[in-house]
């Protein structure tokens, strides 16, 4: 046979094995689709005798062959919209405009006179509950199959273990291939009649979540069980999983504690510099910080939808510009006249505040207002058993960037140095030239705008109230005092001492008896140390 007549006889013969392959896949394909359909009929046909055995039978049918009709008749089912037709033989749903859908088709169907509604009882709704669940474990998103798995670790629910296995054998995701493995963790751990090495393992894998979810389920095995082997890991497990939350639980504490300090020192650090400038008690001083969040909720009433993500950007520099302007106006009209006279000062400003808490009740009313947060402030994150939230993560940057900021502004310009000057020695430097009235007039907007964005901070994580600068004036005066007058170092260091001290004393000894203990703390420390930790050295301080 010639060379190109056996060529091509091969290549005929690899054309038609080729043709034949593909004929076998399709027809596979083919059977497997009739397949399918026919199982689906089998199962749609079980919603047709309305019996409650049956129906059940149906659910577990829809879960395991999961059709992409299952969700929507399940669903419609669990709210009594399942339908069927006994004459006919049809099975139909109800849909949300009120059509009424072929359950295996998808078809409208025109007339449903003759349709009744599928009974459902409480049985039944549990295993709707479960086959959802089954469903969701094997959709497309990770995040709600891990979901799932999650709602199946806190139910434990037997039925959801082959659905669990059968995703776990598949899952690419490694986030929810470890909420599988947990959820099953939980149903194999609580199961007695699981053996006690699939037990061993189950409780080996709860350890590993080490959670308050995973110490409870242990806990009601370790009471539970009967079998000394299991009961002997659960007791392990119980320990290591109670040393890791109380370590877990001291981190959040200094957590809170970190965060409760940077608003204290954004609410102090204002008070610092009057207080250590002019020597004023400011019982007025918790207004500038309202004051400051009332503008950012203003600013975010403006703005437009488009901006309100920037709201904080246009808020911060508002809010500073507002309080020191009303501080001016206080300093201008009230204080300068009362000097070396702390007495009448302080009522003086106690009335400024009633008066200006009067205004803002007028201008917006009483009820608190709320300030959405802007989206990156928003959520939390999660490292190992600490919640980090957004809002307070971003406060504690503002705390650092105002300090940093107020510290550059006087160790690095003139009108610091001059601040600095006036708050050392006051008589010196006037003799030199400064002009105090003006230095104190500065000094005193700079202390309001600063409490003004302690006002946008405190709008992230309170509501704006009038009322709102009242329950940090005496925390505030405390953190100052405490610090050291007129030292910023002092007052950061203040601020993070009480803040810290005060959210680990909470747990333990209350809120309010917590408050008490730190107040005591602080009347025995200025005794021995009267001028705080960081006292100023000067000319009029050592005189």
């Amino acid at each position: 046979m010639p060379h190109r007549a056996r060529l091509l006889l091969i290549v005929r013969r690899g054309a038609l094995a080729l043709a034949t392959s593909l004929l076998i896949t399709l027809s596979g394909l083919m059977a497997s689709g009739a397949a399918r359909a026919d199982a689906l009929d089998d199962t749609l046909a079980r919603f047709l005798a309305d019996k409650f055995p049956e129906s059940e039978q149906a659910i577990g049918e829809l879960a395991a062959e999961a059709p992409p009709q299952a969700a929507a008749i399940l669903e419609a089912m669990s709210e009594n919209r399942l339908l069927f037709d006994p004459a006919d033989r049809i099975v139909a749903y109800r849909n949300a405009s009120g059509a009424v859908l072929n359950a295996r088709t998808g078809e409208t169907i025109a007339d449903a006179s003759g349709f009744r509604k599928v009974r459902v009882n409480n049985a039944l709704r549990r295993a709707i509950e479960g086959a959802t669940g089954s469903l969701t474990l094997a959709g497309s998103d990770p995040e709600k199959r891990i979901a799932a798995a999650e709602d199946v670790f806190k139910s434990r629910d037997a039925k959801a273990a082959p659905a669990l296995k059968a995703q776990l054998a598949r899952e690419s995701d490694a986030r929810a291939a470890t909420a599988l493995k947990l959820a099953l963790a939980a149903i194999v751990a609580a199961s007695d009649e699981a053996s006690a090495a699939d037990r061993l393992s189950a409780i080996e894998t709860l350890r590993g979540r080490g959670d308050q979810d995973a110490e409870n389920l242990i806990d009601a095995i370790d009471e539970k069980t009967a079998d000394p082997e299991v009961k002997a890991a659960a007791d392990s497990a119980l320990a290591s999983i109670r040393t890791r939350l109380m370590f877990w639980g001291a981190a959040q504490d200094l957590w809170y504690g970190l965060s409760a300090s940077s608003v204290l020192l954004l609410a102090a650090i204002g008070l610092a510099i009057t207080f250590g400038v002019m020597g004023v008690i400011n019982m007025a001083h918790g207004e500038m910080v309202m004051l400051g969040a009332y503008a950012t909720y203003v600013v975010q009433l403006l703005l437009p939808p488009s901006l309100q993500s920037w709201s904080l950007a246009f808020a911060i520099p508002l809010a500073f510009i507002v309080a020191a302007l009303v501080g001016v106006a206080i300093e201008r009209l009230v204080i300068r006249y009362l000097y070396s006279r702390p007495l009448e000062t302080l009522l003086a400003t106690w009335g400024v505040s009633l008066i200006l808490q009067q205004a803002v009740r007028s201008l917006f009313g009483a009820n608190n207002r709320q300030v959405t947060n802007p989206p990156f402030m928003s959520g939390s994150v999660h490292v190992g058993g600490l919640d980090i939230t957004a809002n307070r993560f971003w406060i504690i940057v503002l705390a650092i960037v105002v300090f940093v900021a107020l510290q550059l502004v006087l160790r690095a310009t003139s009108f610091g140095l001059q601040m600095r000057a006036v708050t050392q020695n006051r008589r010196m430097a006037a003799a030199m030239g400064i002009s105090t009235a003006k230095i104190d007039m500065l000094a005193f907007a700079l202390g309001s705008g600063v409490a003004g964005v302690a006002g946008v901070a405190l709008s992230q994580i309170d509501n704006v109230s009038p009322n709102l600068g009242q329950g940090y004036i005496i925390d505030s005066f405390m953190v100052v005092v405490f610090g050291g007058v007129g030292n910023l170092w002092g007052t950061a260091l203040g601020a993070l001492m009480i803040g810290v001290a005060n959210k680990i004393l909470e747990p333990v000894i209350g809120a309010v008896q917590g408050q008490i203990v730190l107040l005591v703390v602080i009347i025995l420390f200025i005794q021995r140390r009267p001028r705080g930790m960081f006292a100023l050295k000067g000319r009029a301080v050592e005189a």
